[in-house]
């Protein structure tokens, strides 16, 4: 329940017009400077071998099985990596069929681990190794 809600309509309309008479009036917009801030030009080459070299892409690898039907791996995929379309999981499940394996996603160790252990929670077999 509101506060205005407690308070008799009449008392609460007296009470906004007191505070509208006793409130200073609001200050006027600054005007916008004329001056722009540049920013400093980012070496994006740079910080992209920092990023790589604090957190080392890994690869999350499938393997293909006789056990488990294309359809429960398409499902497996992308329950487990979210970012895949269902294209991508079908691209995927295709590969490690025919060539035995397949890249799933490249990404830092720490998640590499998770879609790991996610796909092996749904009876996949699945390995990560260094993305050199």
């Amino acid at each position: 329940m509101l506060c205005t809600q407690l308070i008799h309509p009449t008392w609460a309309t007296i009470a906004a017009a007191r505070l509208e008479r006793a409130a200073p009036p609001a200050p006027a917009p600054a005007a916008p400077e004329t001056e722009t801030l540049t920013q400093p030009e980012l070496d994006v080459e740079r910080l992209q071998r920092t990023l790589a070299r604090l957190l080392p892409p890994y690869k999350v690898l499938l393997h293909n099985d006789e056990h488990n039907s294309m359809g429960h791996v398409v499902h497996a995929l992308r329950r487990v990596v979210p970012a895949l379309s269902r294209t991508d999981a079908l691209r995927i499940m295709f590969e490690a069929h025919t060539k035995g394996t397949a890249v799933v996603i490249v990404c830092p160790k720490e998640p590499a681990e998770h879609y790991r252990d996610g796909l092996r929670s749904y009876g996949l077999v699945s390995t990560i190794e260094p993305d050199r």
